[in-house]
Formats: structure tokens, C-alpha cells, sequence
């Protein structure tokens, strides 16, 4: 069946319309940009879970990425996150606490285009445990 790739200028267009809805903070357009550089995504969407984790507003400690490029075509998953983690080096050895990952090649998302749900948090706040 043909591929349904969409020009790279396009793709840019629709990715800054897409991601301008929900930009996030520093923290979030941070790891955008360094995951569209390093993985040139046909898809990427970069979620801030950090209010599930109990932390303050605007936190950002807690994202989860889905990323969906060819680069990952032949890479088991944990090479892909492997790469992932790479272009996030400097952002997991500082503010970021916790990253979920779901690597895709362009095949297997258009084949399944689910992200998998998250499991709740089970760390608690800070609030949380000092009142027990």
C-alpha cells in the first residue's frame, strides 16, 4: 500500500499547529525540540503528567513522550529508548524525575495509533505522607 508521508515542510506546518495548542512550559518545549532534532518524528507528542504525581503547578517532573519515527525501524525497545534518553541526557539528570516512552516506527503506528494508558501514580505527595 503507498505511504502516507507528508511533505517535510507540511509536516513542520502541521506539527507547530498541533503543538501550539498545548505547548507546555520550558521543560516541555524543551524535550519537543530536542526529540524532533535528534528523532525526526512523522509524530510526536510530549504529555506533562506531573499534576497526577502530586507535585506543585508547573512542576514539569513527570512526561510522557510518543515518539514515532523511522529511525526506530529494526530497533528492539529498548535500543529505541535508549535513543530517547539520549537526546534527553541533560533534562533526566536535572529537572526531569520521570519519563514513560512509546517508541513507534511510522508502520506500527498506523497500525495501532493508541497511546497505552498510564497506571496511576503510587508515590503519593508530600502532603499525602505527612499526614499519615
Amino acid at each position: 500500500s503507498p505511504s502516507l508521508r507528508m511533505p517535510a515542510p507540511l509536516l513542520a506546518a502541521a506539527g507547530r499547529g498541533l503543538w501550539a495548542m498545548g505547548d507546555g512550559g520550558p521543560l516541555a518545549r524543551a524535550i519537543r525540540a530536542k526529540l524532533a532534532a535528534a528523532l525526526q518524528p512523522t509524530h510526536l507528542q510530549v504529555l506533562d503528567e506531573s499534576s497526577r504525581h502530586g507535585g506543585p503547578p508547573g512542576a514539569e517532573t513527570h512526561f510522557t513522550v510518543v515518539v514515532v519515527s523511522g529511525r526506530f525501524a529494526g530497533l528492539p525497545p529498548l535500543q529505541r529508548h535508549r535513543l530517547v534518553h539520549a537526546a534527553l541526557r541533560a533534562e533526566l539528570a536535572g529537572p526531569l524525575h520521570a519519563l514513560a516512552i512509546v517508541a513507534r516506527t511510522p508502520q506500527q503506528w498506523e497500525n495501532d495509533p493508541l497511546v497505552p494508558p498510564r497506571p496511576p501514580c503510587l508515590g503519593g505527595s508530600k502532603q499525602e505522607r505527612r499526614r499519615d
